[in-house]
């Protein structure tokens, strides 16, 4: 049985909430069990000065933590300076997911900014914030097309991610922190609604893994990815 009662194969409680950001052009708080991020989504007339001229947009993200998102307060990175180097990580990971399912000429010359903000941690953060984040964005080329800014969808599918991991010799979806911390392998999953894979990040926190077990991790990510996009339908219809 793992720590969280759940079976193998069986998700956190999922949600996904648009429109909850007043000023944002696209906005969606997802909570995944206890995790829950804040995603929204701003437009900018103007893309970044390296694709001046190309005819084609961008989609970036950051991402950061509030100070009391974990058990003991944690300094505001804006006061160290500079983003650590998991928060660079990480934001470069969502920006990347969603470049993935996104027809950037269609966008015109612009760029759109997504910010997760972590409200709460309890595992999960990227693939809540990947998750989120997907239904954030499409609000926000809802409302472009709504005004004539654009013409087209630009979304070509989805895209939602989920972790993996063996907890004492057992695959398991979606930890909590929990589980990730006692986990002897863990791996986070970024796939396509039509299953492609974005990116995968998997590690051996005690023996190596094998082939086999990395492919059960997979079978695994695509049940509950299948289930968050049936979830971003939901929310976005």
């Amino acid at each position: 049985m793992r720590p969280s009662k759940r079976a193998p194969d069986e998700m956190r409680k999922v949600t996904l909430e648009r429109g909850v950001a007043r000023y944002a052009e696209g906005s969606c708080l997802v909570t995944f069990g206890e995790t829950r991020v804040l995603c929204t989504a701003s437009l900018e007339e103007r893309g970044p000065p390296w694709l001046r001229g190309s005819g084609k947009g961008w989609v970036t993200a950051e991402y950061a933590m509030l100070p009391r998102a974990t058990h003991e307060r944690n300094r505001r990175e804006v006061n160290a300076g500079k983003p650590s180097g998991r928060t660079q990580e990480i934001q470069r990971l969502i920006g990347r997911s969603l470049r993935a399912v996104v027809n950037l000429p269609a966008i015109g010359e612009r760029q759109i900014v997504i910010d997760c903000d972590v409200l709460q941690a309890d595992g999960g953060t990227r693939t809540a914030s990947i998750t989120g984040a997907w239904v954030a964005l499409h609000e926000c080329f809802t409302w472009m097309r709504g005004r004539s800014i654009i013409s087209v969808d630009p979304m070509r599918d989805h895209v939602a991610a989920v972790s993996c991991g063996i907890h004492k010799g057992t695959p398991i979806l979606d930890l909590d922190y929990d589980e990730d911390s006692a986990a002897d392998t863990d791996a986070n999953f970024v796939i396509t609604g039509t299953g492609g894979l974005v990116e995968v990040q998997g590690t051996a926190e005690a023996a190596p893994f094998s082939e086999e077990e990395f492919l059960g991790l997979l079978r695994l990510a695509k049940g509950g990815v299948a289930q968050l996009v049936a979830l971003q339908k939901q929310a976005v219809a």
